[in-house]
């Protein structure tokens, strides 16, 4: 399974990715919309986990923008991050997210 990470903080992206190749993902990283963006381009994903908090463009724009494109829309994406409240929960989940996982978790 190959897994997009879209995160800014480099030690929890570095945690994450670590983490997660050690359970037998492919993991990719992306700490900015520009990167993201052109990677989700080049490869084809299983799944992508996403913060909202990034710079420049936030992760509620790369999501909107996933579920307009007809070759990215099917994609599961996890929201990973530090904005807890409803609000925020809720409008990830109307945006199209797959779950919402707020951070710090375990």
């Amino acid at each position: 399974m190959k897994i997009l990470l879209i995160e800014d903080e480099e030690e929890l992206r570095n945690t994450v990715r670590e983490y997660l190749t050690r359970e037998k993902f492919i993991v990719e990283c992306a700490e900015d919309y520009a990167s993201a963006m052109e990677k989700v381009n080049d490869y084809d994903y299983d799944c992508i986990l996403l913060d909202i908090m990034l710079p420049g463009k936030d992760g509620l724009t790369i999501l909107k923008e996933l579920r307009d494109n007809p070759e990215d829309k099917n994609i599961p994406v996890i929201m990973m991050t530090a904005k807890t409240s409803e609000f925020d929960i809720v409008r990830g989940l109307d945006l199209g997210a797959d779950d919402y996982v707020t951070k710090p978790f375990g």
